[in-house]
């Protein structure tokens, strides 16, 4: 795990040659949506793994079938929250679970609109109790222009004040870091690896394309729930 120097609280996993050979499968254009999507719940997994070394644990003593010995129960492990943005986060989330068992979950559907404006539709937020002692992670694979986090992460705060609020992301670009620490410099970021820069379409440069249809395909752009209603 890197510090980033940049920034304070902002943190990469570019040291690790296991996720950085997952991410680059991820980058690759010709990986398929399954396999996509797997890669995904890797990283949510490792990442957890790394994530726990943050966390407080407190020292115990047990008793072992020959003698007593020294040990430790991570506290902070039992106590955590993952919001999900819906729908690219929902693998990342699978992840990051598998690690952060005793986590409750929350889901947030929000969408990005177009260029230049990039303005956010909230569109859902379902999200249990926030208690006092709670790690806050909100799963969400691509910190681009942080619109999206941003407006999710002001609506989570008026919900309850955790012990600590993380970002957790696949890839972040510097402008986004930037917009989030300016308005929240109190949220932690971890992501695998921060790119190059955005676009003009908002987009990750190198990037991975749109992680949403490439984990689930592309959706489509008409409504079926008056063709539904037609069925009988």
């Amino acid at each position: 795990m890197i510090n980033e120097k940049r920034w304070k609280g902002v943190y990469s996993f570019e040291d690790s040659p296991y996720l950085m050979e997952i991410l680059s499968e991820l980058r690759d254009k010709e990986t398929d949506t399954i396999k996509f999507r797997k890669g995904l719940v890797k990283l949510g997994r490792y990442m957890g793994y790394e994530f726990t070394k943050t966390m407080d644990f407190e020292n115990l003593r047990i008793e072992t079938p020959l003698e007593t010995t020294k040990g430790i129960t991570a506290s902070d492990r039992k106590h955590v929250l993952i919001i999900t943005v819906l729908r690219v986060a929902i693998p990342l989330m699978e992840g990051l679970i598998k690690t952060l068992e005793c986590a409750r979950v929350g889901i947030v559907s929000a969408s990005r609109g177009e260029a230049p404006d990039f303005n956010i539709e909230m569109k859902y937020i379902k999200v249990p109790q926030i208690r006092p002692e709670d790690t806050l992670i909100i799963a969400d694979p691509m910190i681009a222009t942080g619109s999206t986090l941003l407006r999710t992460i002001s609506g989570i705060k008026q919900c309850g004040k955790p012990k600590r609020v993380v970002l957790m992301g696949i890839l972040a670009a510097p402008e986004g870091i930037e917009a989030i620490k300016a308005e929240h410099p109190d949220v932690e970021i971890y992501v695998g690896k921060i790119d190059r820069e955005l676009n003009k379409e908002g987009y990750i440069l190198p990037g991975l394309g749109d992680a949403g249809d490439r984990a689930f395909g592309e959706p489509l752009n008409i409504s079926l729930i008056p063709q539904m209603h037609n069925l009988d």
